[in-house]
């Protein structure tokens, strides 16, 4: 019997921990799962016989070692942060190792000492990064391998809720971490490079510089810059290639209303708001703005924003309670960005029936034949309820194949890997279909006149 320990038991590892149960007894394994919370992790293995819950602080290397050691493989769905810890304990212990997670510096740094312990440590197999390196990459290898040149790569995710589902003014709902929509953007300028251009937008203009797409039977959406798109041409061995754009998708008009919050400087997490336990919703939206002890709230900030009182926007503030007299934010020195978000889980919340969504686009252009052809591959997962949710299926399906791979000897990779490989993508893109995450792959023809169809970004 083959031993694999899960180590997190939370939102994304629903899907991931239910797949290695069916496969349990088929594949003769054991599959012991850790969180804080030892109830959650009973009803996420419900009962199953081949499931082990248990309850440790994964983050004391004395409690989380006697594990990893007898473990054949372990996935940590532990915060990013985390991830480095464990893989010098699967390092010193010769056991392999998979994340979702970004590698790291750190992680990077590590692949040495990995390829002398023999071991794997995958990570970037999730949705995003994931499932969008292994359609990507499929794509980019079938366009060099018929001789075509790659000019332009434009890579888009979203998160977002389903169609029956969407039943607010945003189009949108928590699918993930709250905090880490209320914080997206933050850290640094978004870089990319457009025919042969550096290009760098600010945090402060990143929502009104978007692009617009559509895709058949899905609708509209809009897509704002990634921090950095740059990085992934050495990850794709696109090191000359002359545009290459990733970014987020959200439905039309989300970026529009959003920009309110940032230029008022509401998504702001570096400093604490004195009174925030006690402040209104309408308190919290005033501190922001110029005092005028004759004009409203709603006024200063029409005037402020410039936004017209018929504008469609307007409809998408008011829906948020923001002006609320009777809504506190009963948080403790709260930042802007806490007391945001606490609004934004009131109304963003998905309801017990609603589904989320996961949509990926990319798109392709290459030379071949002297000639510009252009492809373009998207998909779209529907969640089947709150548990196993798109979100959950997206992250979690890809690492659970790629556990099965490692395990039977199908993946033969050793060091720090991320899934940008053949004989990892193609088995993964395959099985994934038999879950409903299926690309559709077009070409577009004749192709679009670029100079034109890029013009946003010039």
């Amino acid at each position: 019997m083959k031993t694999i320990l899960v180590i997190g038991a939370g939102l994304s590892s629903s899907s991931l921990i239910r797949y290695f149960l069916q496969n349990a007894e088929q594949e003769n394994w054991e599959i012991r799962v850790v969180d804080q919370d030892k109830e959650l992790v009973k009803r996420k293995l419900g009962g199953h016989p081949r499931g082990v819950a248990l309850a440790f602080n994964a983050l004391d290397p004395v409690e989380r070692r006697p594990e990893i050691e007898k473990a054949d493989l372990v996935i940590s769905m532990l915060p990013a942060r985390f991830h480095i810890d464990v893989a010098r304990d699967c390092i010193e212990l010769r056991t392999n190792l998979i994340t979702p997670s970004y590698v790291s510096p750190e992680m990077k740094a590590l692949h040495e000492e990995a390829e002398k312990a023999g071991i794997i440590i995958l990570n970037e197999i999730g949705v995003d990064p994931g499932i969008d390196h292994m359609s990507a990459k499929k794509v980019i290898d079938e366009i060099e391998a018929k001789g075509g040149k790659l000019t332009i790569f434009e890579s888009f995710t979203g998160g977002l809720v389903a169609p029956e589902s969407d039943d607010n003014p945003w189009n949108y709902k928590f699918t993930w971490n709250p905090r880490n929509v209320v914080l997206a953007g933050q850290g640094g300028a978004a870089k990319f490079i457009q025919e042969g251009k550096y290009k760098y937008i600010p945090y402060t203009k990143l929502f009104r510089r978007t692009e617009i797409i559509e895709l058949e039977e899905l609708g509209k959406f809009e897509g704002y810059a990634n921090r950095d798109s740059l990085s992934y041409r050495s990850v794709y061995k696109l090191d000359d290639i002359p545009t290459i754009f990733r970014g987020t998708l959200r439905r039309k008009g989300f970026c529009r209303a959003w920009d309110v919050f940032v230029q008022l400087g509401a998504t702001d997490d570096s400093y604490v708001i004195e009174g925030s336990e006690k402040m209104t919703y309408r308190e919290f939206i005033n501190s922001f703005l110029p005092y005028n002890e004759n004009d409203s709230v709603e006024l200063k900030l029409r005037h402020y924003l410039k936004i017209d009182l018929d504008d469609t926007l307007w409809d998408k503030l008011v829906w948020l309670d923001i002006f609320s007299r009777d809504k506190i934010v009963g948080i403790k020195n709260a930042t802007p960005a806490q007391a945001l978000q606490k609004i934004l889980e009131e109304k963003w919340a998905l309801k017990e029936e609603d589904k989320d969504m996961i949509v990926m686009y990319h798109k392709f252009v290459y030379l071949l034949d002297g000639e510009h052809r252009e492809v373009v591959s998207y998909m779209a997962n529907i969640g089947e309820d709150r548990t196993y949710t798109a979100m959950s299926n997206t992250v979690g399906l890809p690492a659970a194949i790629c556990g099965r791979m490692i395990l039977n000897g199908t993946i033969a990779l050793k060091g720090v890997q991320i899934p940008i490989y053949p004989e990892i993508y193609n088995p993964v893109l395959q099985e994934l279909e038999e879950y409903g995450v299926a690309f559709t792959e077009k070409e577009i023809v004749p192709p679009r006149l670029y100079s034109q169809d890029m013009q946003p970004w010039s």
